[in-house]
């Protein structure tokens, strides 16, 4: 009894300990968002036309699974500008600050690795220039570059880099991170085209081993060398171009693009211990989207060719534990609205590998299917679930949640992020990480 009693005492002080840090955290940005009101005048440059802005936000969420804990306490500060240096030429600057208690609050969850990597973060979103000259659009710096969106995963977004550290949970203008780029764009009568050089390439942000979405599944006792991301030599230059059209009421598109990849590969480096190291290897890909209006829906689809990556096998005779293949991913979706209140989103992916042996981790055809159903109630309130299933017995992952809009710059959310299936499957690899949350945004 004794025992039991001091195990729920624990359980309540860490609850305890994790609403008060959320609480204060929560306080702290809301009385930096006020603060930043009061600056606006002082911080728009005089001829700039343009001012301080962005969000303070706070958020929580509770994984349910044994053993409990609180797997995000954050508090984050979302701070950008903009002006205009002359007719031709305008700028943006934008940062984002972090505060994550979760990971100290847990520390008998999360490994000293984690907590580091978690624990606060500062970072340059968006820094850049846009030059207009005629037809040609030129914008240097550190940017987004979106090549394709679908609903719940990524396909065609080749360029982006993700903060990974969640899986595929957090809003994608989020989890995005910029890379550092040159980009022409030029604009026809009815076509676009586009070049991009990425001298410094960004890569994926996986996070740590041992945190609640690491992307790598290995036995017990495996251990982990590290990453290994590229320097910056011309070898490891990113770049692509992209042209687009609209063809009798059907916007289409097609892309090549040179690159490191953003996705890691995890290269075993010895078998006594079983140890792997992540790399980011050079690949190329071939890729386009399409979009039409069909009358009473939206018809989309994506597809990228791939080559030069590698895959895991658990032949213990193949180079580094892998195997290589060109792969093929596609995408097809309908997105329909319904009586002005509804709006559902139905899409079937796939991926083929076109070297499958035997051992790969994944089969020669992953197939899997998403559903999206978003009922709006009066212009505050919205309920919306994704359920995203692998069609190969790799699970399926499932997220209802609540979004209430109370004012102009107030904004609540609350839901679930539920995993399921195989321990080894693309979702069922997270069935340990299921959790509730809520989160809080002022914008300013």
């Amino acid at each position: 009894m004794t025992k039991i009693r001091k195990s729920r005492e624990s359980l309540m002080n860490r609850w305890h300990a994790g609403l008060g840090l959320g609480l204060a955290a929560v306080a702290g940005c809301v009385f930096a968002a006020g603060d930043l009101d009061d600056l606006l005048d002082v911080a728009k440059p005089a001829d700039s036309g343009g001012g301080l802005h962005g969000f303070a936000e706070f958020s929580a969420a509770r994984a349910y699974e044994s053993p409990s804990h609180w797997s995000k306490l954050r508090a984050r500060l979302n701070l950008e500008g903009s002006g205009r240096l002359s007719e031709q030429v305008k700028w943006k600057l934008s940062g984002r600050f972090d505060a994550d208690a979760a990971p100290d609050v847990e520390s008998d969850v999360y490994p000293s690795a984690v907590r580091r990597d978690r624990r606060s973060e500062a970072m340059i979103r968006e820094a850049y220039l846009d030059i207009s000259a005629g037809n040609w659009d030129y914008r240097l710096g550190r940017q987004h570059v979106v090549w394709g969106e679908m609903v719940g995963l990524f396909f065609a977004d080749v360029v982006s880099a993700r903060d990974m550290r969640e899986f595929f949970l957090p809003e994608f203008d989020q989890m995005r991170i910029p890379q550092w780029a040159a980009r022409a764009e030029y604009f026809g009568d009815d076509w676009h085209g586009e070049l991009l050089w990425i001298p410094v390439p960004s890569v994926d942000n996986i996070g740590k081993p041992g945190d609640d979405f690491y992307p790598f599944v290995a036995p017990e006792g495996t251990r982990f060398s590290g990453e290994d991301t590229p320097d910056h030599r011309l070898g490891n230059m990113n770049w692509g171009a992209r042209l687009s059209a609209l063809v009798d009421g059907w916007d289409v598109s097609g892309f090549f693009y040179r690159s490191t990849d953003t996705a890691p590969t995890f290269y075993r480096t010895s078998l006594a211990p079983l140890t792997f190291e992540a790399r980011h290897d050079r690949i190329n890909q071939v890729g386009g989207t399409f979009s039409t209006d069909m009358g009473r829906f939206v018809l989309k689809g994506e597809a990228v060719h791939t080559s030069g990556r590698k895959f895991n096998t658990t032949d213990l005779s193949a180079p580094n534990g892998l195997v290589a293949s060109d792969t093929l991913d596609y995408v097809v979706g309908i997105d329909v609205p319904l009586a002005r209140i509804w709006r559902v989103n139905a899409q079937y992916y796939a991926r083929r590998y076109f070297d499958h042996r035997d051992g790969m981790v994944w089969d020669k055809n992953e197939q899997g299917a998403t559903l999206l159903v978003n009922r709006q109630f009066g212009d505050s309130l919205e309920a919306e679930v994704l359920l995203v299933s692998s069609l190969n017995g790799g699970g399926y992952m499932v997220r209802p949640k609540v979004v209430w809009q109370m004012d102009a710059n107030w904004r609540g959310m609350a839901g679930l992020d539920v995993f399921g299936g195989a321990e080894d499957g693309v979702f069922g690899r997270f069935d340990q990480s299921d959790r509730a949350y809520v989160e809080v945004r002022r914008a300013f």
